[in-house]
């Protein structure tokens, strides 16, 4: 595990965003997503799914997994 490989002696936290798109100025957030670790291992984890408020493509859908049905109500 992470912690293990890299000898925490501080909280790291990693996040992860899913996009419905690799460009900045026109990429909408679909999912955001965290952990964060300590020396004992991973002690919180959350996520959560975004309308983007249009389509997601559907390159974009291969690549994540996340496709509109999975935001609606977001």
């Amino acid at each position: 595990m992470i912690h293990e490989l890299l000898h925490l002696d501080k909280p790291l936290f990693i996040l992860d965003i899913e996009a419905t798109s690799l460009d900045v100025k026109e990429a909408r957030i679909v999912e955001l997503a965290f952990q964060r670790w300590e020396s004992t291992g991973m002690t919180k984890e959350w996520q959560t799914r975004i309308n983007p408020g249009g389509p997601i493509p559907a390159p974009a859908s291969k690549i994540h997994g996340i496709f509109d049905a999975d935001v609606v109500g977001k």
